[in-house]
């Protein structure tokens, strides 16, 4: 049976790193009806992201959800009512395994209990501090023309507290940074604003381009560097008060 989530690390770590896309596993009882190639590409997964997750959680100081299927078998960082839930295209390929797909079973099987685990995880620390991690491809297959040159974007909804620590730090790191890129939070934030904005927890939330984290020497480079940049972060909020 699929599981619906993995969890790495000590789950009382008051560092926790949400993933909604770490995983490009398809059930065997699920058949999307799409070349297996596509499995590796950025329409299935967040392709870098669970390594970086690795190594920040063998710092000891963070505890890791990762989903444990494919965004194409479901969306987790979607509203349950999201048309995009359970996609029928992404990037311009068809997902035709999806059309009539049973949304209720699949939230039942792998949406409610992730959802289910990441409040039980947030509520197992005192004063969690989220890190909510995502990638991004370089370029849209079906926008060429559309430049995305930022190393990482900071995305967040209403709760604007982290993100100008975040990106100051991320720059004087040697980072080109984008706020609010390659897309706004205010359209697509569903797990953060879920998990973290609802109950006014902390959170930080990031997109690293997939291309500088396909290797092993840039997926260490940003595990280092976001390991930093969240311990700047999480030290500021608490010293300006209000954990």
């Amino acid at each position: 049976m699929t599981a619906p989530y993995h969890i790495l690390g000590n789950p009382d770590a008051e560092m926790l790193i949400v993933a909604d896309h770490a995983s490009n596993h398809v059930p065997a009882d699920i058949d999307l009806g799409i070349d297996p190639a596509c499995l590796h590409d950025h329409i299935a997964l967040d392709i870098g992201v669970a390594q970086i997750a690795e190594q920040l959680v063998a710092t000891g100081e963070y505890c890791a959800i990762l989903a444990g299927v494919s965004r194409l078998v479901i969306d987790l960082n979607r509203e349950p009512e999201s048309p995009g839930l359970v996609p029928v295209e992404s990037d311009g390929i068809a997902i035709p395994g999806n059309r009539g797909a049973d949304i209720a079973e699949r939230i039942r099987r792998f949406y409610d209990p992730y959802h289910a685990m990441v409040e039980r995880l947030v509520h197992a620390a005192h004063a969690p501090f989220i890190l909510s991690l995502h990638s991004f491809t370089p370029s849209l297959a079906s926008r060429p023309d559309e430049a995305r040159p930022w190393h990482i974007g900071v995305l967040y909804n209403e709760d604007e507290r982290a993100a100008p620590i975040a990106i100051a730090a991320l720059e004087r790191l040697g980072h080109r940074v984008g706020d609010q890129q390659p897309y706004s939070g205010k359209l697509l934030n569903a797990t953060m604003n879920r998990h973290a904005e609802t109950h006014s927890r902390h959170y930080l939330g990031v997109e690293i381009r997939q291309d500088l984290i396909m290797a092993p020497e840039g997926q260490k480079r940003f595990a280092r560097d976001l390991h930093l940049v969240a311990a700047e972060v999480r030290k500021t909020l608490q010293e300006r008060g209000g954990w």
